[in-house]
């Protein structure tokens, strides 16, 4: 695992103008084992001046051109699973299976359905006496987060590039060494130079002069809904499109006629997944009051068993943050049944997987998005009170249902404030469109709906 002390411009690794740095390190020990440059605003114009010249080049070439890209792309991912694996295990800190079944499997599915849909999409229509054209957008500002580091990357880029349109990546600070690693597998995949570019640099910084730019035409971010805010509020100042995928609290919705332990036991590995840095995570759990007292205790034996099969949290703040909310549960009267706010090892950014029974709607910890293994178990009186509870938050990103009718987890669901939800545990689908309702964000990722976000249309009348 290297870590190239340039950028990723115009086809090309360049020493950044900034002469700054970052270091990665990596959660499970603190140790330094890379460093990457820290981009300035100079080198983010570079970036976009690149993408902006590669831009008639690349959204005159064919669908299917473009397609054959994104298939090299998809190959080439898939050519070094391990190592992107590996990647991710260094710097996040993910144990290293599931680094293997997610963080490196999932985006090159998304890679995948992405050169499969550049080929197959109607980039003209016709509608009555006009015809309807699909155009790139033009130059993609992506700014992603540390928690899935590729996915995030590929589900902004792939279809970015399958739209027609060049893009400036900045990933996260944490997580740079991963994206490197995507930039040498663009360019083995024969993307011409300037289609893509990345920089690597801090949010504050390289990401806000990116933000900013004049040549960017729409800016896709993953991230904290306060960052959001602020990346909306640049972006319309200069009536800019933007892609927002933000916070979560979700709500696992237990119905009394679902089958309990099955759904406490999935709802809890739902949350330790990740170690609970997941925006769609479901970190409230919704239980009958008949049915509360037993769904604690098997929540509390489910959480037992990650103890040591969790990874870190990706830095020192991000623990004194969760450990924060942790000890704010209990000084607002929750009760502790698993876990807690002392460190299980002296080194490395652990929090033990947590579990919180006795939670009220109203207190911080069932408002507020934790991003880390941290769980709440709320009781609710009958399905009006549940579904009042679940949609009672500023979030509406994902959520579950559970019931022993299928019908009936369908109609609780159709009702709940949220962009996704999955009924009794159902799986992760690539296609489906993925986003929030409310502060969750603006827009929609992955499938023909991700697609749509990097187009937009013009008629011609007859």
């Amino acid at each position: 695992m290297k870590a190239h002390d340039g950028i990723y411009l115009d086809g090309a690794w360049r020493p950044a103008l900034s002469g700054e740095v970052i270091d990665v390190v990596d959660p499970v020990d603190e140790q330094v084992i890379a460093r990457v440059p820290a981009a300035g605003a100079e080198d983010v114009d570079a970036a976009v001046r690149a993408a902006r010249a590669a831009l008639p080049g690349w959204a005159a070439t064919a669908p299917a051109e473009r397609a054959a890209r994104l298939s090299a792309l998809r190959d080439a991912l898939a050519a070094r699973k391990d190592e992107i694996a590996e990647t991710v295990t260094a710097e996040l800190g993910a144990p290293l299976a599931f680094s293997q079944a997610v963080h490196a499997a999932v985006p090159i599915a998304v890679a995948g359905s992405y050169a499969d849909l550049a080929a197959r999409h109607a980039f003209e229509e016709k509608v009555g006496n006009s015809t309807v054209f699909h155009e790139p957008v033009g130059v993609v500002a992506a700014i992603t987060p540390w928690n899935y580091p590729l996915h995030q990357v590929v589900a902004k880029v792939a279809p970015a590039l399958a739209a027609g349109c060049t893009v400036v990546l900045k990933p996260a600070e944490d997580t740079p060494l991963v994206a490197q690693l995507f930039a040498e597998v663009v360019h083995d995949a024969g993307v011409p130079a300037g289609v893509f570019n990345l920089v690597t640099g801090l949010g504050p910084v390289a990401g806000q002069a990116l933000a900013e730019h004049p040549g960017v035409d729409l800016v896709s971010f993953t991230g904290s809904t306060a960052v959001g805010r602020t990346i909306a509020a640049t972006a319309g100042a200069a009536v800019k499109k933007v892609a927002l995928e933000l916070g979560g609290k979700s709500a696992n919705v237990i119905l009394p006629s679902a089958d309990l332990a099955k759904a406490v036991n999935v709802g809890v590995a739902n949350v330790m997944s990740n170690s609970g840095q997941t925006c769609s995570a479901w970190t409230r759990m919704l239980v009958h009051r008949d049915q509360y007292d037993e769904a604690v205790e098997l929540a509390r034996t489910a959480a037992a068993k990650y103890g040591d099969r969790i990874g870190p949290l990706v830095n020192a703040k991000q623990q004194a943050r969760v450990r924060g909310y942790i000890e704010k549960g209990v000084a607002e009267g929750a009760r502790l049944v698993a876990g807690g706010a002392e460190p299980p090892r002296e080194r490395g950014y652990f929090v033990s997987p947590t579990v919180f029974a006795d939670v009220t709607p109203e207190m911080t910890i069932a408002q507020e998005e934790i991003f880390g293994p941290v769980l709440s178990v709320l009781r609710y009186e009958d399905e009006e009170d549940a579904l009042r509870i679940a949609n009672g938050t500023v979030y509406g990103l994902a959520g579950a249902v559970w019931a022993g009718d299928e019908a009936e987890a369908v109609a609780f669901a159709r009702r709940m404030d949220t962009g996704q939800v999955d009924i009794n545990g159902g799986r992760f689908n690539p296609l489906a469109p993925f986003g929030g309702y409310k502060q969750s964000g603006v827009g929609r990722e992955l499938g023909a709906h991700g697609l749509a976000e990097y187009l937009q249309t013009k008629s011609l009348q007859f």
